[in-house]
């Protein structure tokens, strides 16, 4: 007698959507603001490092004659921003399970996540620049085969010239594209290997599907964010000190609020 075939039961459709309000960002942005303050030194000294580092950065830029390459930079960081920010996801972590905080144990990586952290870094620095190569691209296109004349020089002719305002709109186009993706795949996907015990790839590609799927609430969060970001960088860096940890403790409770239900 031939026994029947057995067909395996067909996998379930993952539902990721959370039907989560646009305004849920604000109260992200609360909830950070509350971890921020309590033991606040630690993520005060963490906001401080940020600052100093990126101080450095662009002052050692323009001494070295590569301001050509400051905006595409401060663009780069909110690619980068992410990854800087795993320590504040730790704290967040702690704070939520009792556990005490210090520093150290926000720069220290719980055993096992460290590798993945690093690789989703690596990630995010190779499409900084791939972006920082695609703005030298375009300003060749635009501008012609010369070298950048100086932000003295640059400045007015992006601000004050058709050619410089199109440049600009389509730097900024391209460069909207390449931080849509960085933001997609760090968002929740840093969070994630600092929570669970979980591979990179499939962080970063839970991160994409959660962010797609929720598109209203993460279009406020990156606009907050973004906002945040150029407040701060108006005020030569130093806006970081504050608004670097209390955008990282609430991307924390936005990839609480959103990650999969076990």
């Amino acid at each position: 007698m031939r026994m029947p075939q057995t067909v395996p039961p067909l996998p379930k459709a993952v539902d990721r959507n959370r039907h989560m309000p646009a305004t849920r960002a604000f109260g992200w942005l609360a909830q950070g603001w509350r971890d921020l303050w309590t033991v606040p030194l630690p993520s005060l000294i963490y906001g401080a490092g940020v600052a100093a580092v990126s101080i450095i950065i662009v002052g050692g830029l323009c001494y070295f004659g590569y301001d050509y390459a400051l905006l595409p930079a401060l663009a780069g960081f909110f690619v980068v921003g992410p990854v800087l920010a795993a320590g504040l996801y730790e704290k967040s972590r702690r704070i939520e399970e009792g556990l005490p905080v210090s520093l150290a144990d926000m720069i220290r990586p719980k055993p096992g996540t460290g590798q993945h952290v690093l690789f989703v870094g690596a990630v995010l620095c190779g499409l900084m620049l791939l972006w920082m190569r695609a703005a030298v691209i375009l300003y060749a296109l635009f501008v012609g085969w010369q070298p950048f004349q100086g932000l003295a020089h640059g400045l007015p002719m992006l601000f004050g010239t058709p050619m410089g305002l199109t440049l600009l709109g389509v730097g900024t186009a391209v460069g909207a594209l390449f931080a849509a993706f960085a933001f997609a795949i760090s968002v929740f996907g840093v969070p994630m290997v600092v929570d669970r015990d979980v591979d990179a790839f499939t962080a970063m590609g839970t991160s994409i599907a959660l962010a797609w799927n929720n598109l209203p609430v993460m279009l406020t969060w990156g606009i907050i964010v973004l906002v945040l970001t150029a407040a701060s960088l108006v005020t030569g860096m130093l806006g970081f000190v504050i608004t670097f940890p209390l955008l990282g403790h609430a991307t924390w409770h936005a990839y609480q609020a959103i990650k999969d239900r076990d």
